[in-house]
């Protein structure tokens, strides 16, 4: 059995950044949102292949970090 790691890094290149009144924020790009939303739907019918789990949790986990990195620059003003 092959182990996969999730690279939340591949993705880099579906991030934008997008001025929101004076901030500028890290968004994910329509591709990646619409990607996120696709296996977000698969998952509550369970029907998620092996490659689309772990796809999701890079997804998942790089949304985690650029929410956390928005707080912190909304927060500094």
């Amino acid at each position: 059995m092959t182990t996969v790691i999730a690279r939340p890094s591949s993705l880099l290149g579906k991030i934008r950044v997008e001025k929101l009144d004076n901030f500028h924020l890290f968004k994910f790009n329509d591709e990646l949102q619409a990607r996120m939303e696709e296996l977000l739907e698969r998952k509550k019918t369970d029907l998620l292949t092996p490659e689309e789990v772990i796809s999701l949790e890079e997804i998942g986990e790089l949304d985690r970090i650029f929410t956390h990195i928005n707080a912190m620059l909304v927060a500094q003003r």
